[in-house]
């Protein structure tokens, strides 16, 4: 593990180290995160930098040095602020519907915060709050006849999922529908040339059924696993 990873885990499972030179600590690692988290949400992960987040709090760029290492140390801290703790399940809830709730609650925090989008790609240390989705999904998925693995993989092909279509919302912005959008794009063309396009043109022209696409996906994964798990816990009939 590089030095940087070593920093980056002692910020955020601690204890922090304290500075050891210059005027008594006034700042803290959550308001460092804090502000962090103000610029990106205002203007995007591009925008944060050590001396924007300084002058934020009112401090020199070289005094935050004294409690962040770095940018990369200042974004995983502000991931971890800004990232929410995983739904809890209820007691003797299905597998099924914990995770329902956990795709639907990363999707808010991804629209809550769309520059998480950008913050946690690539191999990078999690804090303790963003492993504890990883968690929650293994858990819901513990003894139901899946491999270690594969409740990992189960966690990996939700997210996918789920950023998959934070980033079409992201991309028209808060208002709009990565659907209508689509739609309108291709309205016009597919009516055209709906000769050449007759399936896409006749289900273009279905009404409803749009705007669904997170459900739709998370619902057929989910389906994927559960035949995975019937496959591998019903027990087979004698020969």
């Amino acid at each position: 593990m590089g030095e940087a990873a070593n920093d980056t885990v002692r910020l955020l499972w601690g204890p922090p180290a304290k500075p050891t030179r210059g005027p008594k600590p006034t700042l803290s690692l959550e308001r460092i995160a804090a502000a962090g988290v103000e610029v990106a949400d205002a203007e995007g992960l591009g925008a944060v930098s050590m001396q924007k987040v300084a002058a934020l709090l009112d401090f020199t760029k070289m005094s935050l040095y004294r409690y962040v290492p770095g940018k990369a140390e200042l974004i995983a801290l502000m991931v971890e602020s800004a990232v929410d703790e995983p739904p809890t399940p209820a007691d003797g809830a299905h597998w099924r519907e914990q995770l329902t709730a956990w795709a639907h609650h990363l999707a808010a925090s991804f629209t809550r915060h769309p520059w998480l989008l950008d913050a946690t790609v690539g191999p990078r240390v999690p804090g303790p709050k963003e492993l504890a989705w990883l968690e929650r999904v293994v858990a819901a998925l513990d003894a139901h006849g899946l491999t270690g693995a594969e409740r990992m993989d189960a966690a990996v092909l939700l997210a996918g999922h789920v950023r998959g279509i934070a980033e079409q919302a992201r991309a028209v912005g808060p208002n709009g529908s990565p659907e209508a959008e689509l739609l309108a794009a291709l309205g016009t063309v597919v009516h055209r040339h709906a000769d050449r396009y007759p399936a896409l043109a006749a289900a273009m022209a279905e009404p409803g059924g749009h705007d669904q696409a997170l459900d739709f996906g998370l619902d057929r994964i989910l389906d994927g696993l559960a035949a995975l798990i019937a496959r591998r816990t019903e027990p087979r009939p004698p020969r």
